[in-house]
């Protein structure tokens, strides 16, 4: 990485101030969360100080769940752990469509991060030359005092895809004032509707409320690249905004994509395991951290694992509770047969807490990925060259998976978004897996997914489209 001299300036007593310091303010959700620490790293990498700004129990999560870095990289980020009003919490919902709404109390807590956030900002105010804030788009409303501070600046971070990003904006302008005309491979045929099947109507009115509190940001920040969502980010450039002078920065892959040799200590288990698998014939299926499949959903995924023949990798967990570290007992552990594991032991290992994605993804033996399709989830598979099988649950899911299997096309659909309401049978997996590990349209994906990795991680490296545009971005907020 390029090293960017970060300015100092003599201020009135004399005394040295640096030019400029982050703060970034993340939703607590680990997929929110993660994106941002992720950023962090980035961004103290290039001698800038950074200062992650959350809950107390939310950044122990993030650091624990940290996957990828140095363990000495997190020293470098001053973590600030503010402490919320008591909140209801309700256990994670168990459902075909497991929309996480447990969350939505926590969100409505976090809202009490305004007045710590505002005074963390006034005194880094005094000691820097600028105080760039990069806020989760949702944490818009706790953010909004930095207008009130004559050298802050903010930056909000989409933590969507720039494809699902444009096509709700886009769906959102009346045909009569589209600002332009669109070619047909800019929105292929296929695309899941906007529907009640996305979010709910409680947490989906509290994200609109967090937009009013937009506006006055100086740039949109997105964990893509141009060399995987180019066209959609020059799309996004060319809509009207509020803000005439709003850039956009494609900085990612924010994740590391080259595991560091330090963080391969006290390795997890199936890392080991891994090493005893052959190139490409492993299947890692995950559902992330919001997911809580039925015990009916359980049972077929687990014999269409079992019938594929394929060696696999299964992350059997519900969906994180609020507080991780003190509502474990909410969360009802899944069960399997009592001899699943001995069926399968010969080509399959069972994970039951914690899964180390990152080191899994980028493990030679790993030859597909069987996803919810979270953003972060997506970035991390493309970034290392593994194909999907997706299988979306809510939110931007959908929107990714269609990305993934029909834009990009290094992936293949376990089942169609308009059957999300349906048990998906074990045949119907046993068939998707087959098609990515074992037919030669998988052998096809799995080729445009190894080169699109390829161009990705070229892109981060000196000289690189995502490795300039970071560089000009720290340029740009160290003017």
């Amino acid at each position: 990485m390029k090293k960017i001299r970060v300015k100092t300036k003599m201020t009135m007593n004399n005394t040295l101030k640096s030019e400029v310091v982050v703060v970034m303010v993340p939703l607590p959700a680990q997929g929110h969360l993660n994106q941002l620490l992720h950023l962090s790293h980035l961004i103290a990498a290039y001698g800038i100080p950074v200062h992650y700004a959350g809950c107390a129990s939310h950044n122990r999560q993030v650091k624990v769940r940290c996957n990828g870095w140095e363990s000495e990289s997190l020293t470098k980020i001053q973590f600030h752990d503010f402490e919320l009003p008591p909140y209801d919490s309700p256990p994670p919902n168990v459902d075909l469509i497991s929309f996480p709404h447990h969350l939505l109390p926590l969100f409505k807590a976090s809202m009490h991060l305004r007045q710590p956030v505002s005074v963390l900002l006034q005194q880094l105010s005094g000691k820097f030359n600028r105080v760039i804030v990069i806020h989760d788009l949702v944490m818009a409303y706790v953010v909004q005092d930095v207008k009130l501070i004559p050298n802050g600046e903010t930056y909000s971070f989409n933590p969507v895809s720039a494809f699902y990003n444009f096509l709700y904006s886009w769906i959102s302008i009346p045909d009569k004032e589209k600002p332009f005309q669109l070619d047909s491979k800019d929105i292929p045929e296929g695309i899941p509707p906007e529907d009640d099947g996305f979010s709910t109507q409680d947490m989906t009115e509290f994200f609109l409320n967090q937009m009013k509190f937009l506006g006055f940001e100086s740039g949109w920040i997105f964990n893509t690249s141009r060399i995987i969502e180019g066209r959609y980010v020059q799309l996004l450039e060319r809509l009207p905004t509020t803000k005439s002078q709003r850039n956009y920065f494609a900085l990612g892959p924010f994740n590391p994509v080259k595991i560091k040799s330090e963080s391969m200590k006290n390795r997890h288990q199936c890392l080991n395991w891994l090493d005893k698998q052959g190139k490409d014939s492993v299947i890692y299926v995950s559902f992330g951290s919001t997911i809580s499949l039925t015990d009916d959903q359980i049972t077929e995924l687990a014999n269409g694992l079992e019938r594929c023949g394929e060696k696999f990798i299964w992350v059997l967990r519900r969906a994180d509770p609020n507080d991780i570290f003190t509502e474990a007992d909410k969360v009802k552990k899944p069960q399997l047969h009592a001899d699943y594991e001995e069926r399968v032991k010969d080509r399959g290992i069972i994970v039951r807490d914690w899964a180390p994605q990152l080191e899994i993804l980028a493990h030679p033996s790993v030859g597909g990925f069987m996803s919810h399709c979270g953003w972060n989830s997506c970035m991390e598979s493309i970034s290392m060259g593994v194909p999907v099988v997706a299988w979306p649950m809510h939110s931007d899911q959908p929107k990714n998976a269609f990305l993934v299997s029909n834009v990009l096309k290094i992936g293949v659909m376990v089942r169609e978004w308009e059957h999300r309401g349906e048990i998906v049978k074990s045949i119907t997996i046993e068939n998707a897996v087959k098609t990515l590990m074992a037919s030669q349209e998988g052998k096809e994906i799995k080729m445009r997914a190894a080169n699109i990795g390829e161009a990705v991680r070229g892109s981060v490296a000196e000289g690189g489209a995502s490795n300039l545009e970071r560089d000009a971005f720290i340029s740009h907020i160290s003017r």
